[in-house]
């Protein structure tokens, strides 16, 4: 009789757990609609920053005044052929595919570049790199053109000289460069060509074998050369992102699509983006559709200990100034009104001490290690550093609030939708 009574109590409780399970499951059911539609809701102001961020207010690429040769797919197509070509390296092993990679985002996975040697500063993607200003982490340069020229002549790069370039040009390439730029001379003389020298070198030995070389042929390698990297400017400036997670999830709002919404992005990665344009202000320096405002900031990152400082855009200034293939020089081809950015250039170098360019976001999650020398590994390991910043330690828009744990790791599955396959010319 007891066992009776015992199994008839446990039936009993069975079935209220199953009643009330059924209940909990049609309330959740009934509020998790509205609850995902209200994370989905997003006032005007808020569309407005959401559709700056998309993909498709990205802007056709501007011209280059500076580069005459930038729209020309002839030359981006010869461009392509020279950024993949080993021979222009001292060992006959190091392109520009070297530290900028296709298949991941061009730019490498290392703390800091190794071409010939080691650099002191992380690769930077060449993803959009045709819409800004400044190139590098420092801003030495100002103009595509002019930045694919640096690493050819840098010892722990390339490890070349121009004058080994152009005979690179001379013999693998006549016809194609002669299709695209004026002529080669044929009166520069070859035992000016067999010179190996360099007027960028730190090394006495090649800028003394440089001044060896007669004028007209100097200024006739010189051309040769600043028309390398106006080929490799036209290719590289083709590398743009396609759409991703991110971008069809703001289609979907700007059109209503309630269901494209929630298909293209999951509530946590949702949360992270509220998070990005709200409380977190990542807005602040990483604004448009390339995610980047394309300045130069100081943002407290610790110095490695195993690299000379590194004073940043504080001595890119100079040296952008003074560079002979800036907008304002000889080879450029832009006039003088062409070249505002460079001649109203802000020369406070106090005020850039440590400063280094805010990188685009576009497939962050994809390149690992961060910053200018690859001092953070991981992303969330990024936002915990900005996070974590003491209020001493950071500017105003530095400022990203009192960030949980948890919101941390909704920014970083908000990242993760800015992921996408690249499109470049001359496939």
């Amino acid at each position: 009789m007891n066992e009776l009574m015992r199994g008839e109590k446990m039936k009993s409780s069975c079935r209220i757990l199953a009643v009330l399970a059924f209940s909990m499951t049609a309330l959740l059911s009934s509020i998790s609609p509205i609850d995902a539609m209200d994370l989905h809701a997003w006032s005007d102001s808020e569309k407005a920053v959401l559709q700056s961020l998309w993909i498709g207010n990205l802007p056709t690429l501007p011209p280059d005044p500076s580069n005459k040769y930038a729209e020309n797919p002839k030359a981006a197509a010869f461009g392509k052929k020279l950024f993949f070509d080993s021979r222009f390296s001292g060992n006959m092993k190091v392109s520009c595919a070297t530290c900028h990679p296709v298949n991941r985002n061009f730019a490498d996975n290392l703390p800091l570049a190794h071409g010939m040697g080691r650099t002191d500063r992380r690769t930077m993607t060449l993803v959009g790199a045709g819409y800004y200003t400044w190139f590098f982490w420092d801003g030495r340069k100002d103009s595509l053109w002019s930045q694919a020229l640096g690493p050819l002549e840098s010892p722990v790069e390339h490890g070349f000289t121009r004058t080994q370039s152009a005979v690179i040009i001379y013999e693998h390439y006549p016809d194609e460069y002669n299709e695209i730029f004026p002529s080669i001379p044929e009166a520069l003389p070859e035992h000016d060509l067999s010179v190996v020298a360099s007027p960028s070198s730190d090394d006495p030995a090649l800028l003394k074998k440089w001044l060896t070389i007669p004028p007209e042929s100097r200024d006739a390698i010189n051309d040769v050369y600043a028309n390398m990297g106006k080929a490799i400017a036209a290719f590289v400036r083709t590398i743009v992102p396609e759409p991703s997670r991110f971008d069809r999830y703001v289609e979907a709002v700007m059109s209503n699509d309630n269901e494209g919404m929630m298909s293209s992005m999951n509530n946590s990665e949702v949360k992270g983006l509220r998070l990005f344009i709200g409380k977190a202000k990542c807005t602040n320096c990483h604004t448009g559709p390339l995610f980047t405002n394309g300045d130069f900031h100081n943002i407290g990152v610790p110095q490695p200990q195993n690299l000379p400082p590194d004073r940043g855009r504080a001595e890119a200034i100079r040296k952008v100034l003074a560079d002979e293939f800036n907008c304002l020089g000889k080879f450029s081809d832009a006039g003088r009104r062409d070249c505002a950015e460079l001649r109203f250039i802000d020369t406070d170098m106090e005020k850039y001490i440590g400063a280094f360019k805010t990188p685009t976001l576009r497939n962050v999650a994809d390149r690992p290690p961060y910053m200018h020398a690859g001092q953070i590994d991981t992303l969330m390991d990024v936002l915990r550093f900005y996070r974590d910043l003491k209020p001493g330690e950071r500017s105003a828009d530095l400022d990203h609030g009192d960030l949980t744990d948890l919101e941390l790791e909704y920014i970083e599955a908000f990242l993760k939708t800015l992921s996408s396959d690249l499109r470049f010319a001359a496939n």
